[in-house]
């Protein structure tokens, strides 16, 4: 860190006037003594504003990235803090990190923290379950983790079950196929409550977990309306300012490119025969979505249509 410096002393050490010099002459107007003070006071102000803008950008990249290594100290002090879930999140991430590395050694000091990713696969909270079950999925010589997948498969949370069935695929498990084909379809938008509906987002915008589209407003109150899956907002199936029913879908939007991705990956080994129409749709191209879409459409229809058709028995 550099250090701080006092603009008066500098200036008298490099033989400047100070502010409250004697050289100045009566025949000086008064302004002039200023002149000499203004612009200091405002280049601090400029620094320390400069200094903000650089440092919180860093103090939020610091406290969101998910990639600054841990320690094993740092990592059952995360684990252990059940007042920040965005902890035990960069410790799950952490943990995944070591799983994939290169190094055998580095491979191996994951293993002590599979109870901690098993426990977390068993939280309140929807995103620690979510990241457990894309953790478990990096090593499918694990029973333990098998097991937990399957169970995850049947979460509250749909993007919790989608994790957990991507996941199975890489244990040769392909129970959950059901819920990754549905990854290619619209997903539907349910109220929270029963009361008026208050549309935020227009058709056609972009949301990510948890993104606010609108709220239900009954006796004052209002209920927020949040997206648990990332997409575009297709159409709203119920107008702005209707009254509606708790469970009523209000809602449809058109998955994401990332999740169309994963989902035709997953398929291209274990895609059956009825599931071409769903994935051809997607080999034309879709506005929005980047060319490699279409390019694993492609090859995941070919990868099924290359199994050999399975025998019916008489």
């Amino acid at each position: 860190m550099t250090e701080t410096t006092n603009p008066g002393r500098e200036a008298a050490a490099n033989g400047s006037p100070r502010a409250d010099s004697q050289t100045l002459t009566a025949a000086q107007p008064a302004a002039k003594k200023t002149s000499k003070t203004v612009p200091q006071r405002w280049l601090i102000v400029v620094l320390v504003l400069t200094f903000a803008f650089v440092l919180m950008p860093y103090l939020f990249w610091q406290a969101t990235w998910f990639g600054r290594p841990l320690d094993d100290a740092q990592m059952a002090r995360a684990f252990a803090d059940t007042q920040h879930p965005r902890e035990a999140q960069h410790a799950l991430s952490q943990v995944a990190d070591r799983m994939e590395n290169p190094n055998l050694a580095t491979r191996a000091s994951a293993k002590p923290w599979y109870p901690q990713v098993i426990a977390m696969a068993a939280s309140r909270e929807d995103a620690l379950r979510s990241t457990a079950a894309w953790v478990m999925g990096k090593d499918p010589t694990s029973p333990e983790f098998h097991q937990e997948l399957a169970k995850l498969t049947g979460d509250s949370d749909p993007m919790v079950q989608r994790n957990a069935a991507l996941s199975l695929v890489r244990f040769g498990d392909a129970s959950g196929h059901d819920l990754i084909v549905s990854m290619l379809k619209p997903w539907v938008l349910a109220s929270p409550a029963a009361g008026k509906l208050a549309e935020r987002l227009t058709v056609s915008e972009a949301v990510n977990v948890g993104t606010l589209v609108g709220s239900i407003e009954n006796k004052g109150d209002k209920i927020e309306i949040r997206t648990k899956m990332p997409g575009t907002l297709d159409q709203w199936l119920i107008k702005d300012g209707t009254e509606v029913s708790a469970g009523q879908p209000i809602a449809q939007l058109i998955p994401g490119s990332d999740v169309v991705l994963n989902a035709l990956a997953a398929l291209y080994f274990i895609g059956r025969s009825a599931d071409i129409p769903a994935i051809a749709s997607y080999t034309r191209g879709v506005p929005g979505m980047p060319p490699s879409v279409a390019q694993q459409a492609r090859m995941t229809l070919d990868a099924i249509h290359s199994r050999p058709v399975p025998s019916v028995n008489p």
